[in-house]
C-alpha cells in the first residue's frame, strides 16, 4: 500500500507529498488566521486519506459534514445526544472502524468542550484489541485546549484540556494521530501544541503568533515577517511527514464543499420598491406573537429562610426515633474519639484536609446516632489533634497531658496535632519521632516540611532538639521537663 498522499504543489518544485504512515506517528499542527485556508487544507487531507485510514473529525461549526456524501462518514449531531452517549460513540466507532464527523454545531461553548472530551475519552479508553490507526482532526483546537481560562467553566476546561493532552501526548501508542488546527498559536495550550512534529503554517499578522510559528519552524525571528506575505491556501511546511527543511506548499483542489462557505461578492442592486414600505410595513395581527400575561414572580426568600425551610422539610421526612438514653458529656466525647480514631486508621485519611475529614466525621456520627451536628468545627479540630497524637487513656487524664493541651491551645490549629504527638512521645518516654512520622501526623509526605515545623517550634522556644550521636536526636520541652529518648531523625 502506498502511504503517500498529495497535498498540493510546491511552487516551482513539483507535487507536495505527505507520508501518511509518518503522520500517524508524529502528528500535525496547522496554524493560520481566519481566511488563510486552514479548513481547505484539512478537507484536502481528509479527502486524500479517506480511503486509506479511519478518520474522526471534531467539527465545532459543521464544516465537514459534506464528507458523508462522497466518502461515507457517519455524521453525529452532538446536540441530539447526551454526554454519556458521546463517550459510547467514541468507543463504538473504533470497534466498528467507522469514520465519523462529530458535529458540535448547536451547542454552547461549555457543552462543546464536554461533548468533545467525552468522545475523545471513549476513543482513548477503548480496549487494546481495537487500537487501529485513526486520524483525529480537531478544527479550531484553541476552543478545546485553551491556553488560559475563558468564559467556560473550570470543570469543562479541565476535562477538555485533559482529553486533548491525552490525544497529543499519549494517543500515538493507541493508534490515535492528532491533527489540530488553530487560528492563533498564542491561544492554544503549549503542552498540546508542543507534541506535534509536523507543521503547516499559514498567513498570520500578529507578532506573537509569527514569532511562535518561526520558532516552531526553526526560522530566525527576522524571517517571521514572511508569514504576512503568504497567499490564501499557501502554507510553510516542515516535519518528517512533509519535508526536512521549511518549504512553501500550495494546497490543491478539493471534491467536497463546506456548507458554511464565506460570502461571495455579487453586483449590488438596490430594491425597486420604496425601502420605507418594505421595512416598516405594518405587521398583520395574525402574525404578531401573542403576549402571555404572567403573574408577577414571588419574592425570593432570604438565605436563612431557605436553610430553615430545608432543615424542617428533612426533619419531617425522617422517621421519628425513640428518645435517646441519657448520656454524659464524657461518654459522648469518648464515642466521638473512637469514631475519629477509627477514621485515622486508614492511611489515605491522614493526607486529607480538616474540612474534608469533618464532613466524613459528621456522617459517621449521624450513623452512630450522635445527631446531625455532633461537634462544631473548632471542637473537632481539638479532638482531631488529640487523636492524631496517639495518646493513651492512661496518660490523657494526667496533669502533664493537661498541661500539653493547654500549651497546644495557643498554637495554630494545623500544628496542634504535631505538638501533642511530640508531647506524648516525651511524656511517655518514647524515642524521638522521625521526620517521616512527624510529616504523616501533619498530613504530608514531605520530610522537609516536618523539619521546618520543628524549626518553627524551636524558634518559639517551645522545644529544643539536641544531637545524641550516630544520627540520633533528643527532643526536650522547655519549661515542662519532658524529654524523649534518643531517636533516629530519618525513618
Amino acid at each position: 500500500m502506498n502511504n503517500m498522499i498529495t497535498m498540493g504543489e510546491v511552487p516551482g518544485g513539483g507535487p507536495a507529498r505527505m507520508d501518511l504512515a509518518e503522520l500517524l506517528a508524529t502528528r500535525l499542527l496547522v496554524q493560520g488566521n481566519s481566511g488563510s485556508g486552514k479548513s481547505h487544507l484539512l478537507r484536502r487531507l481528509l479527502e486524500q486519506s479517506a480511503r486509506m485510514v479511519q478518520q474522526a473529525i471534531i467539527d465545532p461549526e459543521g464544516d465537514f459534514v459534506s464528507l458523508a456524501e462522497c466518502f461515507g462518514h457517519l455524521v453525529i449531531e452532538a446536540a441530539d445526544h447526551s454526554e454519556m452517549a458521546m463517550h459510547a460513540a467514541g468507543e463504538r466507532m473504533r470497534e466498528h472502524r467507522a469514520s465519523v464527523v462529530l458535529n458540535l454545531e448547536g451547542l454552547d461553548a461549555d457543552q462543546q468542550m464536554r461533548w468533545a472530551a467525552a468522545f475523545l475519552g471513549g476513543m482513548f479508553e477503548v480496549p487494546r484489541t481495537f487500537w487501529y490507526p485513526v486520524l483525529v482532526v480537531v478544527d479550531e483546537a484553541q476552543l478545546f485546549a485553551p491556553a488560559a481560562a475563558g468564559d467556560v467553566s473550570d470543570e469543562a476546561r479541565r476535562v477538555s484540556l485533559g482529553a486533548m493532552t491525552n490525544l497529543m501526548c499519549r494517543g500515538r501508542k493507541r493508534g490515535l494521530a492528532g491533527v489540530i488546527a488553530t487560528q492563533r498559536l498564542a491561544k492554544l495550550a503549549k503542552n498540546v501544541a508542543a507534541e506535534a512534529s509536523n507543521f503547516l503554517m499559514g498567513r498570520t499578522f500578529l507578532d506573537i503568533d509569527m514569532a511562535r510559528a518561526a520558532d516552531l519552524l526553526g526560522m530566525e525571528r527576522r524571517q517571521a515577517e514572511s508569514f504576512r506575505d503568504l497567499d490564501r491556501g499557501t502554507f510553510l511546511a516542515l516535519g518528517p511527514a512533509l519535508c526536512r527543511r521549511p518549504a512553501m506548499v500550495r494546497i490543491g483542489a478539493v471534491e467536497t464543499q463546506s456548507r458554511s462557505a464565506g460570502p461571495v461578492l455579487a453586483p449590488f442592486e438596490p430594491p425597486s420598491a420604496p425601502v420605507h414600505e418594505l421595512i416598516l410595513a405594518p405587521v398583520p395581527v395574525m402574525d404578531m406573537p401573542a403576549r402571555v400575561r404572567r403573574a408577577p414572580p414571588a419574592p425570593v426568600p432570604d438565605l436563612l429562610s431557605q436553610l430553615a425551610a430545608h432543615g424542617q422539610a428533612q426533619a419531617e421526612q425522617e422517621p421519628e426515633s425513640a428518645p435517646p438514653t441519657p448520656e454524659t458529656d464524657v461518654e459522648r466525647e469518648a464515642r466521638m474519639t473512637a469514631i475519629l480514631r477509627d477514621m485515622l486508621e486508614d492511611d489515605e485519611v491522614a493526607f486529607r484536609s480538616a474540612p474534608v475529614l469533618y464532613q466524613d466525621f459528621l456522617v459517621r456520627c449521624r450513623i452512630a446516632g450522635l445527631g446531625r451536628n455532633a461537634l462544631d468545627m473548632r471542637r473537632f479540630n481539638r479532638l482531631l489533634a488529640v487523636a492524631r497524637s496517639g495518646v493513651s487513656e492512661d496518660i490523657s487524664g494526667s496533669d502533664d497531658w493537661q498541661q500539653a493541651e493547654s500549651m497546644a491551645a495557643d498554637l495554630p490549629e494545623d500544628l496542634q496535632g504535631v505538638f501533642l504527638f511530640l508531647a506524648r512521645a516525651a511524656i511517655e518516654q518514647h524515642a524521638c519521632p522521625s521526620d517521616a512520622e512527624i510529616a504523616r501526623v501533619y498530613g504530608t509526605v514531605s520530610t522537609g516540611r516536618a523539619r521546618r515545623l520543628l524549626g518553627w517550634l524551636e524558634d518559639r522556644n517551645l522545644i529544643v532538639l539536641r544531637p545524641a550521636g550516630a544520627g540520633r536526636r533528643v527532643l526536650a520541652f522547655i519549661g515542662a521537663g519532658w524529654e524523649t529518648l534518643p531517636g533516629v531523625a530519618e525513618g
